[in-house]
């Protein structure tokens, strides 16, 4: 395939008057420049083709500007746009509804509602704190919870996020979360590496560090998103719920970037027959339209009126976006997603065995890591490569984003079809073969 010639030249002038006014802060990947999208296809203002694998980091999750979505936003708009949460409405109350009826919970479930992943994760906070009456939490390396102060300090998936902003938020211990292909702990004869995570912590963290009594709770992405798209050890979470069940210590399910169905399920720590306390959504959760929750159990919601608030959250128009996309989600999404990751899987591990710069692929449902190497026996990651690779992708017609040292995420709408996965992954594997053809190891 001739790689397109970009950026064309709209682009190449939309990102020049960009970098005047806007901060360098941000991470771009590559020059794309989006005009419209429909489904897992988007176009940029000069008219180029692509396939979306990135779904806007598993935010499309209904694909781009689908038509239910939409209407639901207009009809909505015609009404009211905004009221804040000093009053009620209609669309907050349904969507609280709705997200009680799917909570990972056997019990009745409340939503705090804000604007992101990152306030959802402080309000947790807050939250853990006030039932509690505890102040210290556990984390885990590679994790990624968010760029507000309480959310940057439980995240360690990079150190530049760090870097510049410390004193950050005490109270915070990391772990090692358990990488099945980079264990960094030596496991008990017949042990699950995720249970030897969890031995580590009670046996090191809460040994030597932190006394048990004093941990309000674990905050853990139960499948890491950032970090490297890394699905743990079956035995993980429920060595980690046991854990918090012996102290009495709230477990929190980070469910930003893997829940809303990604994975074939509502929440992925639903693959892992495993309850938590509190779970924090957003991306994914109204197809673009900014929203998000903290859910707990309804026992634990006990913090008084005023105690914590949010102007934006519950918005009409987010609430009427979300309860449309989970309705798609329900009815369409969830099937595919489960088939059809499935179906993705496969076909990479077919061309994982024609390219050894793949080390492995790993994943559930439309969650899935590619992760490049250098040599399969070291485990070495191929960092330019990795880099490398989404560029020329994108230069064929295909978004990707990259996640931990050397992964490519494969995360596309959740409306993707097989058709679309398969002229997708045909980009995806002539890129792997050009820069296998310049052998780029470095």
């Amino acid at each position: 395939m001739e790689p397109l010639k970009l950026p064309g030249p709209r682009a190449r002038a939309i990102v020049e008057r960009d970098q005047a006014v806007i901060s360098p802060s941000y991470p771009r990947s590559y020059p794309f420049v989006m005009d419209h999208g429909r489904g897992t296809e988007v176009w940029d203002v000069d008219g180029n083709r692509f396939l979306d694998f990135s779904a806007g980091i598993g935010v499309a999750s209904t694909g781009h500007s689908h038509p239910q979505v939409v209407k639901a936003i207009q009809d909505q708009a015609e009404k009211f746009l905004h009221i804040s949460s000093d009053f009620y409405h209609v669309k907050w109350v349904e969507l609280g509804e709705k997200l009680n009826q799917i909570a990972p919970f056997d019990e009745p479930a409340v939503s705090f509602m804000t604007n992101s992943g990152t306030e959802s994760v402080e309000a947790a906070i807050k939250l853990a704190r006030y039932y509690t009456g505890r102040s210290q939490f556990i984390g885990f390396t590679g994790g990624f919870h968010g760029r507000t102060m309480g959310s940057i300090s439980f995240t360690a998936s990079k150190a530049m996020y760090h870097r510049g902003f410390y004193p950050l938020m005490g109270a915070v211990v990391h772990a090692p979360f358990p990488d099945p292909y980079h264990p960094i702990l030596q496991s008990l004869p017949g042990e699950d590496y995720g249970e030897t995570v969890v031995r580590y912590i009670e046996e090191e963290i809460m040994g030597h560090i932190l006394p048990p009594d004093d941990i309000a709770g674990i905050l853990v992405e139960p499948i890491q998103g950032e970090g490297g798209y890394i699905v743990p050890p079956p035995g993980f979470l429920p060595a980690l719920r046991r854990l918090c069940d012996r102290y009495d210590i709230l477990l929190i399910a980070d469910e930003v970037q893997a829940g809303m169905g990604r994975t074939g399920q509502w929440w992925s720590i639903e693959n892992f027959g495993v309850e938590p306390d509190i779970v924090t959504a957003a991306k994914g959760i109204a197809s673009g339209i900014p929203l998000g929750v903290m859910m707990a159990k309804k026992k634990i919601m006990t913090w008084p009126k005023g105690s914590h608030g949010n102007t934006f959250g519950g918005n009409p128009i987010a609430c009427a976006a979300s309860l449309a996309t989970l309705d798609l989600i329900e009815q369409q999404y969830l099937k595919n997603a489960a088939e059809v990751g499935n179906y993705t899987l496969d076909v990479l591990k077919e061309i994982m065995l024609r390219h050894p710069i793949i080390g492995q692929v790993r994943g559930i449902g439309m969650m899935i890591g590619v992760e490049f190497v250098q040599d399969r026996q070291t485990k070495e990651p191929a960092v330019h490569l990795r880099d490398e690779i989404v560029d020329r992708a994108f230069e064929r017609g295909l978004l990707t984003l990259g996640c931990g040292k050397s992964t490519i995420r494969i995360s596309p709408p959740l409306c993707t079809t097989r058709a679309e996965i398969d002229e997708g992954l045909e980009i995806f594997d002539e890129a792997i073969a050009v820069m296998e053809g310049l052998a780029v190891y470095r």
